[in-house]
């Protein structure tokens, strides 16, 4: 069960796909909208990303710098990244250190039995550090609700 809303977020250290060490807390005073996704050049982590990428303004405006988390190697996500063009950081959670604290790691991943991958969530903190929107999706086929991630966004305003 992911962590829920009101709790304070980890602090916790992770390098970005360009090999600098990012912390969480060093983003207090903005917004974050964090999403983990199951695995790199898969076909609903591609999309739900590139969502965000088209979208970015969105979060822009709100005051919110986009995360996205995932178990892969710092250098499958800069190809990602760079495959996709996306316009925000994908930080390397290769070992599980982010999945373990926000509780979102799957013991066994629904396909091909892979073991230890973040499930697909999403969760908005506050300029505060304190996690304003929790979602865990049911399934790795799931995507977050990005009107309700919206919403919240706006109401942190």
């Amino acid at each position: 069960m992911a962590i829920k809303k009101g709790s304070t977020a980890p602090e916790l250290t992770l390098f970005d796909s360009d090999k600098n060490a990012v912390n969480l807390a060093d983003y207090k005073g903005k917004n974050l909208l964090v999403l983990f996704f199951p695995l790199a050049f898969t076909g609903v982590c591609t999309a739900e990303l590139c969502n965000v990428r088209d979208n970015i303004a969105l979060y822009n405006n709100s005051n919110a710098q986009v995360l996205g988390i995932s178990v892969d190697s710092l250098f499958t996500l800069d190809k990602f990244r760079k495959e996709q063009q996306l316009n925000f950081p994908l930080l390397s959670d290769f070992n599980k250190v982010a999945s373990t604290a926000f509780d979102v790691l799957y013991e066994t991943f629904p396909a091909f039995g892979m073991h230890g991958v973040s499930k697909r969530a999403a969760f908005v903190i506050d300029k505060e550090g304190i996690i304003q929107y929790s979602e865990e999706c049911a399934t790795p086929g799931d995507l977050p609700d990005f009107n309700a991630i919206q919403e919240t966004l706006k109401g942190l305003q």
